[in-house]
Order: structure tokens, then sequence, then C-alpha cells
């Protein structure tokens, strides 16, 4: 059994949990939390809760980390913190930034002879593979990917970070328009602004300065400050009320030609449609977390991206059951 922890125990941390006791070689074996550990109650039975500072001394038990903290601020320290003293994954999804984010974590795991698998999960993740096999089909084409209508954890995490903000949902809204004109094999040229706008439902803290709290949401680099934004100010009963799930989902696109003159119009789209999007990335980060225990078991070290992993390695099915099923 892959002895797994996790680190950080938000709708993120929970998904993960209930994914490892679904996988019948993997069991876990503790829950780390920057919280009071006494006040932390997980689902799994036996399973302790330790403070996060407890990490270096239970670093010897574990076989690999499942990191769930936000892209915004907690990864770009944690993961390569951890990557020196254990296997680690994470959901790390500010894309902009994954090249430096990947170079900090490669020397960390190298630094501690460990494998640090990133920016996992839906995308990051399955939609980055969906967006190279398309590629690789379609070289001579033009790629487009659509997010929901969905409530995005990384966006909605970095509202909440800003002072004056309780708590916040924000939604990724594709423009239909531009969805359309895809399908339709228009290969149009579209702008970030173009393609999504962004719905932000948030609850502000008693005598908040409102404008200033839209202000910094509008303007956030890497966020919102390329979209068009509504930034929607209501009470935390409405909040839990009426924006308490957490779907979401979105398609991948490319359109391209084949043929000695490009006569032919082909398109190959990769969809998702998500009841809960924490608990299908965790499903994703513990496939990843076997894949990296079996990586590290062959002396490999150092960062991985999906893009590096053989599919094989993610599923716990033989490499005979997975041939003669899914080939």
């Amino acid at each position: 059994m892959i002895r797994t922890a996790i680190i950080g125990y938000g709708n993120l941390g929970k998904g993960a949990e209930a994914a490892v006791a679904a996988a019948p070689d993997m069991e876990l074996t503790a829950v780390f939390t920057r919280r009071n550990p006494e006040a932390l109650q997980v689902q799994t039975p036996c399973v302790p809760v330790y403070a996060y500072a407890e990490l270096a001394k239970k670093a010897k038990d574990i076989d690999v980390v499942i990191l769930c903290g936000g892209s915004a601020t907690d990864l770009p320290e944690m993961t390569p913190e951890v990557a020196k003293l254990c296997t680690v994954v994470d959901s790390f999804d500010t894309h902009a930034h994954i090249p430096q984010h990947f170079t900090a974590v490669d020397a960390a795991a190298k630094a501690g002879g460990n494998i640090a698998v990133i920016s996992t999960g839906w995308d990051p993740g399955l939609f980055s593979i969906a967006r190279l096999y398309a590629n690789i089909a379609l070289p001579s084409g033009t790629d487009y990917t659509f997010w929901g209508r969905g409530v995005s954890q990384g966006h909605s995490d970095a509202i909440r970070r800003i002072p004056g903000v309780k708590d916040a949902r924000q939604y990724t809204v594709p423009v239909k328009e531009a969805v359309d004109r895809v399908r339709n094999g228009e290969n149009p040229v579209l702008t970030t602004r173009d393609k999504h706008t962004r719905e932000c439902w948030v609850v502000a803290e008693e005598g908040a300065d409102l404008e200033a709290i839209r202000q910094a949401i509008v303007t956030m680099p890497n966020y919102f400050d390329e979209y068009d934004t509504t930034v929607n100010f209501i009470s935390e009963e409405e909040l839990l009320r009426d924006h308490a799930g957490l779907p979401h989902g979105g398609s991948v696109i490319r359109s391209g030609v084949t043929g000695w003159d490009g006569e032919y119009q082909d398109t190959v789209e990769f969809s998702l449609k998500l009841d809960s999007n924490p608990f299908f990335t965790g499903s994703v980060m513990t496939a990843c977390a076997r894949a990296a225990y079996r990586l590290k078991e062959k002396g490999e070290t150092g960062c991985r991206t999906l893009f590096d992993i053989p599919p094989a390695l993610l599923s716990d099915r033989s490499p005979e059951d997975l041939m003669a099923h899914l080939l």
C-alpha cells in the first residue's frame, strides 16, 4: 500500500481523501494542517491529524504527499518546502507562472532526492494532455480552451485573500457566441476577453470598503485584469443558499486542417462536466500521487508535469489489463 498524506483539509483536501479511500493500492496515513489539529475531524477512521510543522518528523513514514493548498500564496512556498522532505503532488494552476514554479520545485525535489508532480488536476492537467494530443493530430490548427460555467477554486481563493473579504465564489463563464464560432469551424481570432467573463459573488467584512475590494478584484494580474468581471456583494446567507456547490467543467477544442492542400476541416474536442470541481481534482491528484510514488521507486528525482508521465503509471490496473480493455 502506498502510504499517502494530505496537507490542507479544505474542499480539495476532502476530495483527495475520498479518492485515496477509493484507491485499492493506497492508504491515508496522516493529514497535516496549519489550523489547530485537535479541531479537525477527518472522514477516514483512525487517521491522525498533525500540525504542518510536524511534517519533517513524520516524513520517513510517508511515501507521497498530496498538497492541497491554494496557488495564489500557498503552493509557491509550500511545494518546494515539502519536496525537500517527501515526494509530493500539487495542483498549481496559475498558468503564467508554471515555468518558474517548475524550476523552484525541481531544484528542491532533487536536493531532497524526491519526485514532485506539479500542476495536476484538469486544467492544468487533463486539459493540458488534451491540447498536446490534439496538436499532435492536427499540427496545422488553432487551440481554444473554454472553462465553465463553474466555480474556480483558485480564483475564489484569490478573492478571499483580499483584505475585507469574508468569503467569495468566482464563476468562470464561457462566451456562447465564441464557443459556437469555434465549433462551427470558423477559426476565429479571440482575445482572452472575447472567450470568457468572470462573475464574482463576495461577502464583505462589516465596514469593509466595497469599492476598494472591487478594484482589487478587477485589476488583479493573472486572475481578472484581462476579463470583463462583474463583482456582486451579497450576504453570507445568500452565498450559502445560492452558491454552496462547486461545479465546473469546460472544453478543449482544436480546429485544423489535413490533406495536401488543407482541404479537410477537422475538429478535436475534449470536455468535462463536473458536479464537484475539488472532488474531481482530488481524484486526478491521487492518480498522480500513485505515479509519483512509482517514479520515486525507480530512483528518479526532480519535478514532473503530466506531460512527462506515462499514462499507465497513473492507473492501479496492470499493463495487461489496460491493454486488454482500454487499448
